[in-house]
């Protein structure tokens, strides 16, 4: 498990898949926010769920978040688009509804700093996120993020075109002291 001071990332067990699908997924207006897809219903319990796990994939590292205290579920999150050659990826993480506003979103863009640059050995990181996402916003600069730019009108959600900011993270600029920040444990053991 990857521990940061107030969430682990662990490997998703199959017990998390139906919390997750029903409380993130089944949330037609945060699914459609948070994914540049158009949403769809999937039956709960099938393979095709977006928290199944594809242990054969290689771009793609899910985790469900817990909180260290008691160890309970409190969302999920990945590095995604991962690109070996490049040396880059994406972050992406969703929280319970009931485990916002926690500072929970903080720790969790750390810990997966950590795992992306130190366990992976990427360069750069990038998030990409709706400009009224003040939350995800947030997280991302207290880690460091630099905002690159804004990609006007190009997501389409429920509705309407809303501008995203893409923030980026390079190696050499991540500082795993820095104030606010969490220094994640460096435990490899992902079960």
């Amino acid at each position: 498990m990857l521990r940061g001071d107030k969430v682990g990332l662990r490997a998703r067990h199959e017990d998390d898949i139906p919390i997750l699908h029903a409380e993130l997924y089944d949330d037609v207006v945060t699914q459609s926010r948070a994914n540049g897809r158009p949403w769809r219903p999937i039956t709960p319990g099938s393979k095709h769920s977006p928290f199944a796990v594809d242990d054969k994939a290689q771009g793609h590292a899910p985790f469900s978040v817990v909180e260290s205290a008691a160890g309970a579920l409190v969302g999920s999150a990945a590095l995604w688009g991962i690109d070996d050659h490049n040396r880059s990826a994406h972050i992406g993480l969703g929280l319970l509804p009931s485990s916002r506003g926690k500072g929970y979103g903080t720790d969790v863009v750390a810990v997966l700093c950590h795992y992306g640059f130190v366990v992976r050995g990427m360069r750069r990181l990038q998030i990409e996120t709706l400009s009224d996402n003040t939350a995800m916003l947030r997280s991302a600069e207290r880690n460091g993020f630099v905002r690159e730019g804004v990609l006007r009108s190009s997501a389409w959600v429920m509705g309407e075109f809303l501008d995203e900011v893409l923030l980026g993270l390079l190696v050499q600029d991540w500082n795993r002291d820095q104030p606010g920040r969490t220094t994640p444990d460096a435990g490899t053991d992902l079960g």
